[in-house]
């Protein structure tokens, strides 16, 4: 069973953005789920940067970006897609981004499976109270998270993710407790045969009552509405 940092940096970050559908596909996602949000001028945090679809689009917009994932192979595509932008990376702990800050943030985004890459209930709240104490006046977050408080059951836990000519990417989802078990099972063609390459680990069930009470908790009032590509959208400021 790997960590999650571990299973990205070793499974999903060279598919990455294969997975996603190219950069331009990815690109043009991140500044559709980040519209509305620039802080011209300001500082923004990305929280799980990853190869920046959602950093670049933030600094294209005026912002400076602080971009913070565990994953020293997607920052890298980060800083090559982000060159001349005014984004600084940090490959580390997303619980000690605020060692980075130099002021408070006035934006601060965590997107797609950022909440549910916590190991549990307890490192989401120190999060939440991490981010409450880097925000600036007025500043919000914004975070998307996938509702895991009903898991899928029978053959909906089997998920294509992707498929072309030469790979397929295929997730199994399996029931726990406190978390949900993923396998990524991915396929390649690899000179005229396939191979198979399986890699798991845990994700948090996260759900818009953990989440909404955990902001509380920490000071922050939030709104949890439908977000982008079936997850939910969470909008907190103090």
């Amino acid at each position: 069973m790997a960590t999650v940092a571990a299973h990205y940096e070793s499974h999903l970050a060279p598919v990455y953005l294969w997975m996603v559908g190219g950069i331009d596909d990815a690109f043009a996602t991140g500044a559709n789920d980040i519209a509305g949000l620039a802080c011209f001028g300001g500082l923004a945090v990305d929280l799980g940067a990853g190869f920046g679809m959602h950093a670049i689009p933030l600094a294209r917009t005026g912002c400076a970006v602080l971009a913070i994932d565990t994953s020293a192979f997607l920052l890298a595509q980060l800083k090559q897609y982000g060159a001349g932008l005014p984004i600084d990376l940090v490959c580390g702990d997303l619980l000690e981004f605020r060692r980075h800050l130099n002021r408070n943030a006035d934006l601060i985004v965590g997107m797609g499976d950022t909440l549910a890459h916590l190991e549990d209930d307890a490192r989401l709240e120190s999060l939440f109270r991490e981010v409450a104490a880097a925000l600036a006046t007025n500043g919000k977050f914004v975070a998307t998270f996938r509702d895991y408080s009903k898991p899928l059951s029978g053959e909906s836990r089997f998920i294509l993710v992707r498929s072309d000519a030469d790979g397929i990417l295929t997730c199994f989802l399996e029931e726990e407790t406190e978390h949900v078990l993923v396998h990524d099972i991915l396929h390649a063609r690899e000179g005229g045969a396939w191979t198979m390459k399986v890699s798991s680990y845990r994700k948090l069930r996260v759900s818009a009552t953990v989440v909404a009470a955990a902001l509380r908790a920490s000071g922050l009032k939030s709104s949890i509405s439908q977000g982008p590509r079936g997850m939910l959208r969470v909008v907190a400021g103090a």
